[in-house]
């Protein structure tokens, strides 16, 4: 079943949003459900997106474990060690982070680029209402996902040649974006409706 590329990307917010307010139980349930969920369908874009942010969740689980106050986990360094509290807060939210991610992983295979991009272009079409341009905003992710793409496919070193070129007056490879916008249907409606639902009846 298709659904438009705007209302896959606020139904995967809506859905981190609706995670947060749950209760330990149900989103650590709901955690576990979506993390399957994209190691069934999407587990070359899940690992690849946990490789890129590992740091940040081994950050997010030390900072709990030292920070929270708590009964002491190993009680030979007393306060200066980690809780159990904190361990146990550090593990549920980097459940969570994976879940978001797992998310994320779902939501660029279904997409792609060009339909993440045209997604995100009707997704702000608001900011023309301020009389900010939405097909400048297009191009600058565009030009973000190029790059990012390109530096993954080589060795490390070459992201700075990539992220030299952003800044070049000129390019000896012109990069042209093609939005290939799509309609609204009956689909994306229900799809976009349960999820307000059960937003409404969480909050």
């Amino acid at each position: 079943m298709k659904f438009h590329p705007t209302v896959q990307i606020l139904t995967w917010g809506i859905l981190v949003v609706v995670m947060q307010m749950l209760t330990v139980r149900l989103s650590l349930m709901f955690a576990v459900v979506v993390v399957l969920w994209a190691l069934l369908v999407s587990a070359s874009k899940f690992m690849q997106l946990v490789r890129r942010t590992r740091w940040i969740m081994m950050s997010l689980v030390l900072i709990y474990a030292f920070s929270t106050p708590g009964q002491p986990l190993l009680m030979m360094l007393g306060d200066w060690g980690p809780s159990l509290e904190g361990v146990t807060g550090g593990a549920v939210q980097l459940l969570h982070l994976l879940a978001v991610i797992s998310g994320l992983a779902i939501l660029l295979d279904r997409l792609g680029r060009d339909q993440l991009i045209a997604g995100l272009y009707t997704m702000f079409a608001p900011l023309q209402w301020i009389g900010l341009s939405r097909e400048r905003f297009a191009v600058r992710v565009a030009l973000t996902l190029h790059y990012a793409e390109a530096s993954m496919l080589h060795e490390a070193p070459v992201w700075k040649d990539s992220l030299r070129s952003l800044f070049e007056t000129s390019h000896k490879n012109d990069y042209s974006i093609v939005l290939a916008l799509h309609r609204f249907g009956f689909n994306d409606g229900l799809l976009m409706g349960a999820a307000l639902m059960l937003l409404f009846v969480i909050a």
